[in-house]
């Protein structure tokens, strides 16, 4: 059974396992969309109801994919702004699949409202429960540009969420990007439900203990963690952070990996479960690209961690000492 948690300060009910949708719409690798389509199934038949996509998840293909799956049942929906689509064909850059269309930034109180009423009629579907600025740190737009775009989401994106989620149209509202400074600057310019930090709480990466997280206990925002086996490294894989993979990154997953092979329990579970550990974490969304991916998270999901092997993560220096661990099972 997978547990429901509470985001925000909505008290939006989401699982504490969720879907994360980017893959389904084929990043580096084309996924056939029977193969997508049945994906969003299988997690609906295991109880999953967090399904998180974007705009630019294939230029419009995942939130297609994914409404088309969801309409009819019971979910939470998380999809993005900040980015609106124009017809013609771009550079679909990691998406192999992409649709004919063009992403263009757009951080304006016009431009966030357009981005919504879109993605309505991209899913079909007659509501989205919470909405991320995507990708609006510097991180994604670089050091001169990041600062400018970053005023135009504080002054006029957010002032369209705090209208759509006042006029109850959405939830709850928040950041979702692959970097911590810009939810602290953030956290400075608005009254944010949820940050979705993609690949920066996991085994590999505790950083967000320093400040982070403090500051959004303190503010009541909750996190979903993306991308929690640092975009493959974590499962076998050999990119981190969607690049090759640093000899400094592959030791320490190898002493990781020995740590948990001495439990018996195999890496990618442990990864899984670290990030809900932390009480302001309140779900963690990998992004299975078939049925049988899924049914292997599960499985790692469900899997039984016995406690040791955290203090021995911890006794090795492979996990920060003050880093919150699972609950003994």
């Amino acid at each position: 059974m997978i547990a429901t948690t509470r985001l925000g300060k909505s008290r939006l009910g989401a699982t504490q396992l969720g879907l994360g949708c980017a893959s389904l719409a084929g990043i580096f690798t084309p996924v056939p969309q029977a193969q997508a389509r049945a994906t969003i199934d299988a997690a609906l038949a295991a109880g999953i109801r967090y399904f998180d996509t974007a705009p630019f998840y294939g230029h419009g293909l995942s939130e297609r994919l994914t409404g088309d799956q969801l309409r009819g049942h019971d979910y939470v929906l998380s999809t993005k702004v900040g980015r609106l689509l124009r017809p013609g064909a771009a550079d679909p850059g990691a998406w192999v699949q992409a649709l004919p269309f063009t992403p263009v930034f757009d951080y304006s109180y016009d431009g966030v409202m357009r981005s919504f009423e879109h993605s309505l009629q991209r899913l079909g579907l007659d509501r989205i429960d919470i909405l991320y600025m995507h990708d609006v740190g510097g991180l994604t737009h670089g050091a001169d540009l990041g600062p400018r775009l970053f005023v135009e989401a504080m002054e006029g994106g957010y002032k369209a969420l705090h209208e759509l989620r006042r006029g109850g149209r959405i939830r709850a509202i928040g950041l979702g990007v692959n970097e911590t400074q810009v939810c602290l600057d953030a956290l400075d310019h608005g009254d944010w439900d949820v940050f979705l930090l993609a690949g920066r709480y996991t085994l590999l990466d505790q950083s967000p203990l320093d400040r982070l997280f403090p500051a959004c206990q303190r503010a009541g925002t909750d996190i979903v963690v993306g991308g929690p086996f640092n975009s493959g490294v974590l499962v076998g894989g050999k990119t981190f952070d969607y690049a090759a993979v640093p000899e400094a990154i592959a030791k320490r997953v190898g002493a990781i990996s020995d740590v948990c092979d001495a439990h018996g329990v195999e890496l990618p579970a442990a990864a899984l479960r670290f990030c809900v550990a932390h009480p302001v974490v309140k779900s963690v969304i990998p992004g299975p690209r078939s049925p049988a991916e899924l049914a292997q998270i599960l499985n790692w999901w469900n899997a039984e961690i016995p406690p040791g092997l955290w203090a021995d993560l911890k006794h090795r220096g492979l996990l920060r000492a003050d880093a919150p661990i699972p609950a003994e099972e």
